[in-house]
């Protein structure tokens, strides 16, 4: 199975400038977001990020914030207890002249087209980005996650994160994985764009 470029949305978890520094190869998981943030927006998917506890752990990094159309903070570890559920899947709105007549005469609600595949990178991988993709999971997403763009402090607790997420169904892809599916082909549109991030 291939991820479907019109069914994915990205998420960015905590990649917090403060944080980073102290992962084990958080540098190198920083960079592989913010390629895989730029190849989405070059090629029309939404983005989103998450910051732990901002007022405390500060804000995420500035080049990965730019590429969000929307950062939820959050004090949970799972993401999906802040209003990132709403953002990645907007209730439906209801039909015309809904206050005007009697709920049993309304139009049904109009439903909205719904992108299902999350692919996921953060930190860290075996807290918040775990937390986060079995939330997902539960609420009946999709979920990829980006291996190279994650990190912990500790590579073991990175890797037994994978294991777990693994067992449970999520797919494990690396960021260039992300890009050549989202392409599809050479003939690309976007293709000559997005190879100078490749390279």
């Amino acid at each position: 199975m291939l991820l479907d470029i019109d069914d994915c949305q990205l998420v960015l978890v905590d990649y917090q400038a403060r944080l980073m520094p102290a992962l084990s190869g958080g540098e190198g998981a920083l960079q592989r977001a913010l390629f895989l943030g730029e190849v989405a927006r070059r090629l029309g998917v939404p983005v989103f990020g998450t910051e732990q506890n901002p007022d405390k752990l500060g804000p995420n990094d500035a080049a990965v914030r730019a590429l969000c159309q929307r950062t939820y903070p959050k004090v949970h570890f799972n993401a999906c207890h802040s209003d990132l559920i709403s953002g990645l899947r907007p209730p439906a709105k209801a039909g015309g002249n809904a206050r005007s007549l009697p709920k049993h005469l309304q139009k049904p609600a109009a439903p909205v087209p719904g992108r299902n595949t999350v692919v996921l990178a953060g930190c860290e991988a075996h807290v918040c980005l775990l937390q986060t993709a079995l939330g997902l999971l539960e609420n009946e997403f999709d979920v990829w996650v980006v291996t190279d763009a994650c990190a912990s402090r500790r590579e073991r607790d990175r890797d037994a994160a994978f294991d777990r997420l693994a067992g449970n169904g999520v797919e494990l892809v690396t960021s260039e994985m992300v890009a050549f599916e989202w392409l599809e082909s050479c003939e690309h549109p976007d293709f000559r764009e997005i190879l100078p991030l490749i390279k």
